[in-house]
């Protein structure tokens, strides 16, 4: 339950936010964090790490007929900055892990307030981006370094996947 209500309301908040002024976006942007909040206080449990560390979305994004699909520069500089992050920032402990979550965070949020794609690669690019947003709480969120470990390496292969499907 708790993860179709999160799911709904990220998804209500990056279809909300795509393509609105920078004042509604950021209108919108409150509403839904405030309805995560309460989405995740009604259940405490974690994601479950199976669901979370997957790469289903890789069945269900689409190329653009076997081409990679037009991007806006801001997309593609969000993600070059969560690829440098990725390599550049320590994670030996769990405080180092959740920096990286946190600042991952702030590209990502980065890369939703500035999209200005419509159209099937939008929609495309939300393939990518929900199971993204997904990891990203639950390496913010995990009390375990082996398990923030594996969660960091499935949400390097989603960013670096990104370049497959995206120009």
């Amino acid at each position: 339950m708790k993860k179709t209500l999160l799911s709904i309301a990220m998804m209500a908040f990056i279809l909300s936010s795509c393509n609105n002024s920078k004042k509604e976006a950021h209108a919108t942007e409150q509403n839904t964090k405030v309805e995560l909040e309460e989405v995740s206080h009604q259940n405490h449990d974690a994601p479950s790490e199976g669901n979370v560390l997957n790469n289903n979305w890789m069945n269900e994004i689409q190329l653009d007929n076997g081409s990679q699909w037009l991007a806006n520069i801001e997309t593609n500089e969000g993600v070059q900055k969560m690829k440098e992050m990725l390599k550049s920032i320590d994670t030996n402990t769990l405080e180092e892990y959740h920096n990286l979550a946190a600042e991952l965070t702030h590209a990502k949020n980065y890369v939703i307030k500035e999209c200005t794609m419509k159209g099937p690669s939008h929609d495309n690019l939300h393939v990518w981006l929900l199971p993204l947003m997904e990891k990203i709480d639950a390496l913010a969120e995990t009390n375990n370094l082996e398990e923030a470990a594996k969660i960091k390496q499935s949400i390097t292969e989603n960013v670096n996947a990104y370049d497959n499907y995206f120009k």
